[in-house]
């Protein structure tokens, strides 16, 4: 395999060879950047859904629960799908499924069943499907970009990040709020068929190297891969930690409603606010792909992301001391509590992406084409799973403690793993990107 060769950037604007050179990556990117968009927007109105029904942080954390081990199990299986056969038509197939599974969300809300099972069934389903989706699409990169514009093609996905969770969730708090919810799942439906145009016109994608036959054996064989590659086992971990502990998002709501004020408004500020850095990070990118240390890259940059949870933890400590009456209506919020706590949140997305090109970078340059479906598919168990175990950790301790506790807590967590990393996890901390090893 041919190691990158970091590219020379004089400027810090993010690098845009890789979608000169590759129509194919340049649609692919931009139908995911348009469909993640309304996906982020029914994400972001589950969420006030099931909060308006019920008022309970809980019951927002159980979409959470109810789609972690579905979404294990598939987003292992779509590697072993990925790595098996044509990588196009597993994520078209599993495109189709999600936008089922979103056109039956709003069906549902537009009948306005009162049971609110099949809202969490529903949203389980698209949210398996999508990682599938990802999985997918992520094991094609390395075959569409030349090797040493992978981390170019990283920060882009960053951008395309950065785009989708930040017009995403500022519309889906705008359209709840004047809208309504059967309006905002709609629109979901219409945007979704992006994803097809830019996964149809896309080549064969068949992986490089020996194929298996999907089964339980080839699941097994990337573990037993991530069990002798410590450098991408370590990121793992590292960014385990920094997606259970330090995603207060499931708090939104809540804070929107009881702290801030503010309503649905704020709840889609604080919701786009980090996707607001990872949109900026990746702007000014230019820079990355000169980089080599990827290993310290990463430890560094969840070491940021935890500090700057931590403080958002302490602006909602400090509001909750404050004897201010907040209410609803976005007039009505604490806006300079508001303007804080979104810049802390926007640093630490900036520091996510930092995180997330170096590690997306490690997978695509050292790992096998034929393993690399697999890799992918733990990866987004990791990427996609350690949130949803966060949003249940968040859930549950709210009930015991005050809702500014969980990401004080969560920070601090963070923050020490970064630093215990950085000592034990010496490959890690050594590794090159001119000698990629996994």
């Amino acid at each position: 395999m041919t190691a990158p060769v970091p590219a020379t950037r004089r400027g810090h604007l993010v690098d845009l060879r890789p979608l000169r050179e590759s129509p194919a990556f340049a649609r692919m990117w931009a139908g995911a950047a348009i469909t993640g968009i309304g996906s982020q927007m029914t994400i972001v109105a589950v969420g006030l859904d099931i909060y308006d029904r019920t008022a309970s942080t809980l019951a927002v954390s159980l979409v959470a629960a109810f789609a972690l081990v579905p979404m294990v199990v598939f987003g292992l299986y779509g590697g072993v799908l990925a790595d098996s056969f044509d990588r196009r038509k597993v994520a078209l197939i599993a495109a189709f499924v999600a936008w089922g599974s979103t056109a039956a969300i709003a069906v549902y809300s537009w009948l306005g069943v009162p049971e609110i099972w099949p809202l969490y069934a529903l949203i389980t389903l698209n949210t398996v499907a999508a990682t599938m989706v990802a999985v997918a699409r992520q094991a094609m990169v390395a075959t569409l970009v030349r090797t040493e514009l992978l981390p170019a093609a990283g920060a882009l996905g960053g951008i395309s990040a950065g785009v989708q969770l930040t017009v995403g969730p500022a519309l889906a708090g705008l359209s709840v709020a004047y809208l309504g919810f059967s309006w905002t799942y709609t629109v979901d439906v219409v945007l979704f068929f992006a994803a097809f145009l830019g996964l149809y016109t896309l080549p064969a994608m068949i992986p490089d190297g020996e194929r298996r036959r999907p089964g339980i054996r080839s699941v097994i064989e990337g573990w037993q891969f991530l069990r002798i590659a410590p450098n991408i086992r370590a990121s793992f971990v590292l960014d385990v930690f920094a997606m259970t502990f330090g995603n207060p998002r499931v708090l939104f709501p809540a804070v929107g409603a009881l702290l801030i004020g503010g309503g649905a408004v704020t709840v889609g500020i604080l919701s786009a606010a980090s996707a607001v850095g990872m949109l900026v990070l990746g702007l000014l990118s230019g820079r990355v792909g000169g980089v080599r240390a990827h290993g310290r890259g990463i430890v560094y940059s969840v070491a940021a992301y935890g500090a700057s949870i931590l403080l958002f933890g302490v602006v909602l400590l400090v509001v909750s001391a404050l004897p201010i009456e907040v209410g609803t209506d976005i007039t009505q919020a604490n806006i300079p509590a508001l303007v804080i706590a979104s810049v802390l949140l926007a640093l630490a997305g900036a520091a996510d992406t930092v995180s997330m090109i170096y590690r997306t970078t490690m997978i695509q340059a050292a790992v096998p084409d034929v393993m690399r479906g697999r890799l992918q598919g733990l990866f987004m168990v990791v990427v996609t799973g350690g949130p949803r175990v966060g949003d249940l950790y968040v859930g549950v301790l709210s009930l015991a403690a005050l809702l500014w506790f969980p990401p004080l807590l969560g920070g601090v967590v963070i923050i020490v793993a970064a630093a215990v990393s950085l000592r034990i996890y010496h490959g890690l901390r050594d590794y090159d990107a001119l000698d990629p090893k996994p």
